[in-house]
């Protein structure tokens, strides 16, 4: 899948690598010469810079992949938060799903795929729901169906990128994000939380959330949120924005930041109320209107800026680099190298 490049990106004009060289020598460079920094002094415009506004056309016309997958148990409000993050009807319960529907006697995974447009740019959002997860009485290795499945979309990557013939584009439908849902208690952790994150850490980008955050005082939350912390530190766990894929200082203080406020406690809700003179998603209360967006009611908000809005072209490039490239070193070491599947195979491949 081709590098997504925010519609809102646009060149800059280009400045000359020793510019402060040319300034000095009357905007006239010496051909190939060299500033301390290694780079050429330019002798006028070239267009570099346009590479991002090429960039941006391409995946204007080719949209991008996005697969978010959501994990926790029953009525923890998963469908609806989905709903709240990409304001449609995007999750399997909107897509048709019986309200009377039992609670499987075992994890299953089920996926929707809808095609969002913004601004001209096209997202095929895939949403992978997990219902039967935590909702058993013996709850022992209900995680091996998701991490099943997560190994699934890496294998099927895998297959398409040894054929003979490859796809121009070949289909993403790995899981690029995981978002584990945890219960309001107040409390600590469930050990199946732990068991959860500590075995799929490694092979999926998580990013714990508390769910209902209103079902709690701010002090409750704030206390909740230091606890939960401390676990998922003691126990091991290591979470999206992963410390050791930070790029430069700015990307370690910008992450610093978002792991300090993590877990983010949200509240999701696809209704609209009236708040002085404006409408806003919200909750209904008797004590009155949760506003989702309501940087102080929750942080919802910011768990979308998060997500959508400054991470998600990260979230794409950690699951194929580090994710995806740790499956495929495994599988190559295991098999001896995988041989290229010829035209023949390819419908095989595709299964």
């Amino acid at each position: 899948m081709s590098d997504v490049v925010p519609p809102e990106v646009r060149p800059k004009p280009a400045v000359p690598a020793n510019s402060h060289n040319v300034a000095h020598n009357g905007g006239h460079g010496l051909g190939g010469s060299h500033s301390s920094s290694g780079g050429s002094t330019l002798l006028g415009y070239i267009g570099i810079d346009t590479i991002i506004e090429q960039m941006r056309k391409k995946t204007m016309k080719t949209g991008f992949d996005f697969n978010i997958m959501v994990v926790g148990n029953s009525g923890l409000g998963k469908s609806t938060l989905v709903n709240t993050l990409f304001k449609s009807q995007v999750s399997r319960r909107s897509a048709g799903w019986a309200r009377d529907e039992k609670i499987p006697k075992t994890v299953e995974v089920k996926a929707v795929s809808h095609v969002l447009e913004e601004g001209g740019v096209k997202m095929k959002l895939t949403v992978i729901d997990t219902p039967g997860f935590g909702d058993q009485i013996n709850n022992d290795n209900c995680w091996e169906p998701i991490s099943k499945y997560i190994n699934e979309q890496y294998e099927k990557f895998l297959k398409e990128e040894v054929n003979i013939t490859r796809k121009k584009r070949i289909p993403d439908t790995r899981v690029h994000c995981c978002l584990y849902f945890i219960s309001p208690t107040g409390h600590s952790l469930r050990q199946l939380d732990v068991e959860f994150m500590k075995r799929l850490s490694h092979s999926v980008n998580i990013i714990p959330v508390i769910a209902k955050a209103d079902t709690m005082t701010i002090e409750e939350r704030q206390e909740f949120k230091q606890r939960v912390r401390k676990e998922l530190e003691m126990g091991g766990i290591e979470f999206y924005p992963q410390k050791e894929f930070d790029e430069d200082m700015e990307d370690k203080n910008d992450n610093d930041k978002i792991r300090e406020a993590m877990p983010f406690a949200v509240v999701g809700s696809d209704k609209e109320y009236q708040v002085n003179g404006k409408r806003v998603l919200g909750r209904k209360t008797q004590w009155g209107i949760v506003e989702v967006e309501n940087p102080n009611h929750c942080e919802f908000a910011q768990l979308r800026d998060f997500l959508i809005r400054s991470h998600l072209q990260d979230l794409k490039e950690v699951t194929h680099n580090i994710h995806y490239e740790s499956y495929r070193a495994k599988r190559l070491n295991e098999n001896g190298g995988l041989h290229p599947i010829s035209c023949n195979d390819t419908q095989e491949s595709n299964l």
